[in-house]
């Protein structure tokens, strides 16, 4: 992992978030939406599952995984599907989502740096994410989506392109993600990277990455990352 030089101060670090599970509450969301909707489409899935295997993953990979392993989709099933999905997706986004404990408080402290969220996510969920949880303020604009740029995590250059939209080298950011495949691509990427690790007991943080359980670890880590 890349070290910070001793004179290094917050204007010299870019702090790249990820959103679901990182910032927001959407994971359980998510799995419950895609465990109603597609067995509808004959591809046997479960919340459970979700979380279990494919946690992070690009939708469209779960669905080509799910079609291999049942029956392949039609275009217009393929498509029918995803837009069924983000609908459902959105609706409860704004009705249920709530942040990620502890990152309001966060963000507040870590106030003096520059900040953007890199989602695997459409850029229109981010945004939805962003505005139902009051957290797009701290980003300023700074979005970047997996879909807008046609690169996703744990390809490390969707981290890198974020960067140097930032006006950063990978050296210069922290990257902060809850996912195996977004951890992946900020060590790839050459970038530090804290790994906020919900399930413990289930997961483990892979070297080079610096684990933390609670989002309200999040302002001291980074400190030491940078003195």
């Amino acid at each position: 992992m890349p070290r910070a030089t001793p004179s290094a101060t917050t204007a010299d670090y870019c702090l790249l978030f990820d959103s679901d599970g990182t910032l927001v509450d959407s994971e359980v969301l998510l799995a419950e939406v895609m465990g109603d909707i597609l067995p509808e489409f004959g591809l046997p899935f479960s919340a459970r599952q979700y979380m279990e295997e494919f946690h992070g993953v690009r939708f469209h990979t779960i669905v080509n995984t799910l079609e291999a392993r049942f029956q392949p989709l039609t275009e217009d099933q393929a498509a029918t599907l995803e837009a069924g999905m983000r609908t459902r997706m959105e609706a409860r986004m704004r009705a249920e989502l709530e942040p990620i404990a502890g990152i309001p408080d966060a963000l507040d402290q870590l106030s003096s740096y520059a900040k953007a969220v890199v989602s695997n996510g459409p850029e229109r969920k981010i945004r939805c994410a962003m505005e139902s949880t009051g957290l797009g303020h701290h980003f300023k604009g700074n979005l970047f989506s997996a879909y807008t740029l046609n690169v996703w995590k744990p390809d490390p250059e969707l981290y890198r392109k974020a960067a140097a939209a930032m006006g950063y080298a990978p050296e210069q950011c922290i990257v902060i993600d809850d996912a195996a495949v977004g951890v992946e691509a900020g060590l790839a990427a050459g970038m530090h990277v804290i790994h906020i690790n919900h399930f413990p007991d289930e997961e483990s943080t892979p070297e080079g990455a610096v684990g933390i359980q609670h989002a309200n670890e999040l302002p001291g880590v980074i400190a030491r990352l940078v003195a």
